[in-house]
């Protein structure tokens, strides 16, 4: 073999495993791309995500956590110290961070090595304006990629802030398929850069709920048999204590390490917060002895507010600058859960340590109830705004008015969301399970999440890309829908549909008839403003609330309302939004909790008509139903003539082109 021979293979080779992703681990924590941020600079910047089935404390971690060394090696998932099955992106936990600058173009290889599932991932916070077939909502903005195959991911980023990336088909990002995305900007353009010294990729701070098995086991549990759906855990940045292990050496118990975010006295940082939480779990999040100040939520610029703590949901993100005044040492960042969390006391601490103080855990006791500090709270959890309680509502927008505000909106939707007690039947019909002799109660009736009685379902193929090829009576929401949906179970494509530049005003209504749960709601494709909230009773219909607002009793802040992307609903209350309808394309706008939204809390906001919306890149993925039609199978070739015939034909036509 000659020696261009064996180089043109060699070459081979590399390409072969690139296309198939086998590329090495990569972390991308000296991606040329996180940089000082200029006016006007524009970088590409490629990233290669590959995602499998990996599990927590493998052969990587040798002798984590009794050699805490051994739980930072490459490859080693330590988590909570529970061994679970994990889903990951390039063997971490979580995934690569993306960290550009504004007006960068992104573009990331997802090579999809899931065992026998697709994959599509979603830029949370990047509203994808020109570029809606990169929005990564599986059978709605494009098909899942297959399992074996690869998809690439491409867009400039124009939204500043703090955003994170998910896996959007089936449980992914519950199971550990997400990371942080922050958009930073050139001084002259950050609103807020006087007020801190440093804004360091490593302080950004992943916080979720973490179950310790796989999250279809929890899901098909809870929906199918009596399981519940409370998560017992919780980590940051991946990390955390939940597991106690035993080390003989030194006759004590000890766990898998907490993440650190180092800090000098005297210095302020910006530390980004993203909750990444899945299930019914509000997070108090507080460091012991310093204050908050919350400057930024959902990558989007207020006036700057000082809070002992903050509650964060899920799919939100907050921008808070920590000054670093205390004497030098070692201090818990706590995590604590509430509402479903609360009843299995899930909390979760990192350690902020003070350049100087030795490597070792504070000194303040730990503990769930240790991390409820009391004092000034944003963003409560269905609790009416006081003084010390200030809802983002009363949070003041730093960014001018736009269309949004207009003093009446184009459009306007109630949507009022629930917990109904109909039968689902994608789960089970009563009688089917159940004596009809026996009190409902007493077999864990299962409740449906839904938004207006409808379970919204995602069609066949993508509308953003095949349209046409979608019945159109799978599409409904409550005005064209043909059945008593308070009465018998509704499930469709539930679709509120509203032309180009519209002004839109939506309504979100948790009638809170049972149980004090809460539904962050997050919108694909556009920002909100958040020109109304409140909680009114413990419970409330969808009838109270118009006729509250027929009597001019809803407050509207039509002046300087807080521009976010994901925001929770009060239970027994509402939020109002307006958007300004100026990106075409079909938008999710989904509850963030995951077992809500798998089972029909949604609705898919089509902004204009079909023909208004950019058309899908070229050779673009198909995906749908296809049924057998025997009429229209190819005969097949029966003989060599036959054969020669078929194979001459184009260049018979080509040949005619000439002579013609």
């Amino acid at each position: 073999m000659s020696s261009l021979m064996i180089l043109s293979l060699v070459i081979g080779l590399h390409v072969s495993a690139a296309v198939d992703g086998m590329m090495p681990t990569k972390h991308y924590r000296d991606h040329p791309c996180i940089r000082t941020c200029r006016v006007n600079a524009p970088m590409v910047c490629e990233y290669d995500f590959r995602a499998e089935t990996f599990y927590t404390l493998t052969k990587a971690c040798r002798d984590c956590p009794h050699n805490v060394t051994d739980c930072y090696r490459p490859g080693c998932i330590s988590a909570d110290g529970n061994s679970r099955a994990v889903l990951v992106i390039n063997r971490m936990l979580p995934g690569p961070a993306i960290h550009v600058c504004e007006g960068d173009t992104v573009v990331v290889n997802v090579h999809n090595k899931l065992n026998g599932e697709g994959i599509s991932i979603h830029w949370h916070g990047i509203l994808q304006h020109g570029t809606p077939h990169m929005d990564g909502v599986g059978m709605l903005t494009q098909c899942p990629i297959p399992e074996f195959t690869s998809f690439q991911y491409r867009f400039t980023v124009s939204d500043p802030g703090t955003h994170f990336w998910h896996g959007h088909s089936g449980h992914l990002r519950s199971d550990g398929i997400f990371g942080a995305f922050v958009v930073r900007q050139a001084v002259e353009r950050e609103l807020h850069h006087g007020l801190y010294d440093y804004d360091l990729p490593e302080h950004t701070m992943l916080v979720n709920d973490w179950l310790i098995e796989l999250t279809m086991d929890r899901f098909a549990n809870h929906h199918q048999a009596s399981g519940d759906n409370k998560p017992a855990s919780m980590l940051i940045n991946g990390r955390g204590a939940h597991r106690v292990f035993y080390n003989s050496d030194l006759n004590e118990n000890i766990t898998t390490p907490y993440e650190v975010f180092n800090v000098e006295r005297g210095r302020r940082y910006r530390f980004r917060i993203i909750s990444n939480g899945m299930l019914n779990c509000p997070i108090q999040l507080s460091v012991d002895n310093h204050t908050l100040r919350v400057i930024s939520s959902d990558g989007n610029p207020f006036k700057p507010i000082d809070v002992d703590s903050i509650n964060i949901f899920a799919g939100e993100r907050y921008d808070v600058v920590i000054l670093a005044d205390q004497e030098v040492g070692n201090y818990w960042v706590r995590a604590r859960g509430q509402a479903d969390c609360d009843v299995k006391s899930a909390f979760q601490q990192a350690i902020l340590r003070y350049d100087g103080s030795a490597a070792e855990f504070p000194t303040l006791p730990t503990g769930h109830q240790f991390g409820a500090r009391y004092g000034k709270k944003l963003n409560p959890w269905n609790k009416k705004a006081t003084e010390m309680l200030v809802p983002v509502s009363l949070l003041e927008n730093l960014r001018p008015s736009n269309e949004a505000l207009k003093e009446t909106p184009d459009k306007k939707f109630y949507l009022s969301m629930d917990f109904n007690n109909i039968d689902n039947f994608n789960f089970y019909v009563g009688p089917e399970y159940v004596s009809p002799s026996v009190v409902v109660e007493a077999y864990n009736h299962l409740l449906s999440p839904q938004i207006n009685y409808i379970s919204n379902t995602l069609p066949p193929s993508p509308p953003l890309s095949q349209f046409h090829d979608i019945p159109q009576e799978m599409f409904c929401n409550a005005d064209t829908v043909q059945r008593n949906c308070s009465e018998e179970f509704c499930e469709c494509v539930h679709t509120l549909k509203v032309d180009l530049n519209d002004t839109v005003e939506i309504v979100v209504i948790d009638e809170g008839k049972i149980w004090d749960a809460n539904h962050p709601m997050h919108l694909h494709g556009h920002k909100f403003r958040v020109i109304g909230m409140d909680r009114l009773n413990k419970s409330t219909t969808l009838e109270e609330v118009q006729r509250l607002d027929n009597e001019g009793k809803l407050i509207r802040n039509l002046t300087s309302p807080v521009d976010k992307d994901t925001v929770t609903v009060p239970d027994g209350g509402y939020v109002i939004l307006r958007i300004h309808a100026n990106n075409p394309g079909f938008w999710f706008m989904h509850c963030h909790i995951e077992f809500h939204a798998n089972i029909g809390m949604a609705v898919v906001l089509q902004v204009g008509e079909f023909d208004q919306m950019p058309a899908a890149p070229a050779n673009f993925p198909r995906c749908g139903s296809w049924p057998y039609t025997p009429e229209t199978v190819t005969p097949p070739v029966t003989d060599a003539a036959s054969s020669i015939h078929i194979h001459l034909l184009p260049l018979i036509s080509v040949l005619l082109s000439y002579i013609l």
